[in-house]
């Protein structure tokens, strides 16, 4: 069969084949977490507008990511719901991998293109009646809490999509990594061509995070157990990856070595990248391609028409108009009746303490003068999903959550998906953004705010140096300097943010509609062509997919 029901557009022949852990495609199909996967959707929707020869391969969770509830109290409920998809095609292919010495049945379920508007996607399960109980367990749910599942998620990723696409009779040009999950799928390439040399012609790679949680490490003899080098005796990987010396093996570093090249997702994180790993020997070249995300999905139609019409009374009443969608949200949510004439934030996001999501309200009793004013008042909402096991974030969100009980102008959500997420965006005046600097690579879901006409309000890092003109398309938080304690670092950029909400944001707001009219039209001109993902799918394909050489 053939996976393409568009014609391949000539500028774009290089067949590619995009491995990721997760996929954010529509809020329908839970296959994903945060913002790696908001990116790999976004990439998979350019493929397709662009029409280039492009194949995703993820994996289809049967319990997702989890869906988050409440408990009685309100605070977080961590739930893991099955989900069933009947709009997917369950392929003719047979395919196994070894996973500690064991055969694992890998069944492999087709998304057309027609379905939601993206490259064409295999989505592998071990959920099914050829496996035993634990094996089926592998693909139940998204990054699971236990190493060995871990593992073997990767395994099925990287071994087990590579396999499925060789059944199905696809010859692939270039394997994308998005992030280093997939990459047992070298050593498979290694296994068939014998040679380094021959496996970095056709692979590239994306690093997305400075974070240790996010550049992942195991022992060497565990993976070597467990089948992640696809049978390729132990003595010769540690030759040919460099790790003659170290039993801990970096996935990310281990992609860097087998990789053509790899790219870092901004200008900023490419230098942070670079000195991250200039100690490493025998990695390839790392360049920037800044993240983006599919205007063509993430913008209200309606303000993309009021701005190419010029008007200005129609942007600011479809704006209101979305507000009063998104507050209808809260109201159902909380029983908190939001009023849409009045400013309001959003901080929304994967809670994770660096990301610092109550960093607005570090100093109590200022925050309390700023929540509950008359005058030029503020609305504040929160939405996130933290790790499911990271009981630090789930305390933050917990915190927060209590402390909503106390203002009717404060409200937290739960279930942020890619639905909710629209909403927000869609429906804020403000999109609060407040990472440590240097530790947030790229961060795009301010990109999707801007785009429908929210005010980026941000830490002066990941895209946003890019992007901003302070005080006429967004609001900065100034630097810092990020080898200061971070105990310092927070009350720095607390101290600062605080200053430019009250004496820059508020009263541009109320005192000056004109020109927060003109902010929006500035911060929706400023991302629509540079930070939307076909873009950055068309830079891919120049700088990293055409040429067939190592660099």
């Amino acid at each position: 069969m053939s996976l393409f029901s568009y014609d391949i557009n000539e500028h774009y022949q290089t067949r590619v084949a995009y491995f990721s852990m997760e996929f954010a495609i529509d809020q329908p199909l839970k296959i994903y977490s945060g913002g790696l996967g908001f990116l790999a959707g976004s990439h998979m929707r350019s493929v397709y507008d662009l029409k280039q020869y492009t194949i995703g391969i993820g994996i289809l969770w049967s319990f997702g990511y989890y869906d988050q509830g409440r408990n009685e109290d309100r605070t977080l409920s961590v739930q893991f719901l099955r989900k069933h998809y009947y709009f997917l095609q369950e392929l003719d292919v047979n395919v196994h991998v070894t996973i500690h010495g064991n055969a694992v049945k890998v069944k492999a379920y087709f998304l057309s293109s027609e379905v939601f508007g993206t490259a064409p996607m295999i989505l592998l399960s071990t959920d099914c009646d050829e496996n035993d109980f634990l094996a089926r367990t592998i693909t139940h749910k998204l990054y699971d809490n236990n190493e060995r599942t871990r593992v073997a998620q990767e395994i099925v990723l990287g071994i087990g999509g590579t396999k499925v696409l060789e059944a199905l009779g696809e010859t692939i040009d270039i394997y994308h990594l998005n992030e280093g999950h997939a990459l047992p799928l070298a050593f498979e390439l290694y296994r068939r061509f014998g040679s380094l040399d021959e496996v970095k012609k056709h692979l590239v790679f994306t690093t997305h995070t400075p974070e240790k949680a996010g550049n992942e490490e195991h022992n060497i003899y565990f993976l070597h157990e467990m089948g992640f080098f696809a049978g390729i005796p132990l003595d010769e990987v540690r030759t040919r990856m460099g790790y003659e010396h170290e039993d801990q093996f970096s996935l990310t570093v281990g992609a860097l070595r087998c990789a053509k090249i790899t790219n870092a997702v901004s200008k900023i994180h490419g230098t942070v990248a670079n000195e991250m790993w200039a100690h490493i020997d025998n990695r390839c070249e790392i360049i920037s391609i800044t993240n983006a995300q599919n205007r063509r999905y993430w913008s209200d139609k309606t303000i993309i028409r009021a701005m190419e019409e010029h008007e200005d009374y129609e942007l600011t009443a479809r704006k209101k108009h979305l507000k009063h969608l998104l507050f209808s949200e809260v109201a159902n949510q909380t029983g908190k009746m939001f009023d849409p004439e009045v400013l309001t934030i959003v901080w929304a996001r994967r809670f994770a303490e660096y990301k610092r999501p109550n960093l607005l309200v570090r100093d109590l009793e200022r925050y309390e003068e700023l929540i509950t004013r008359t005058d030029k008042p503020i609305q504040v909402i929160w939405a996130g999903k933290p790790y499911p096991f990271d009981y630090g974030a789930i305390a933050i969100f917990n915190e927060l959550i209590k402390l909503g009980h106390r203002f009717k102008s404060m409200a937290i959500l739960t279930g942020y998906e890619l639905g909710l997420s629209k909403m927000l965006k869609q429906g804020c005046d403000v999109w609060l953004n407040t990472p440590r600097i240097t530790r947030e690579a790229s961060g795009t879901s301010g990109m999707t705010a801007c785009m429908n006409g929210a005010i980026h309000f941000s830490i002066n890092d990941g895209w946003h140096p890019e992007f901003e003109m302070h005080g006429k398309n967004c609001f900065t938080i100034p630097e810092v300097d990020h080898r200061l304690p971070i105990s310092e670092q927070d009350r720095i950029d607390h101290a600062n943010m605080m200053s430019i909400l009250e004496d820059e944001v508020i009263p541009t707001y109320y005192d000056r509609p004109k020109a927060w009219t003109a902010m929006m039209k500035n911060a929706i001109s400023s991302v629509q062509t540079q930070f939307d993902s076909g873009r950055m799918v068309h830079e891919y394909y120049e700088l990293m997919y055409k040429s067939q050489e190592p660099q």
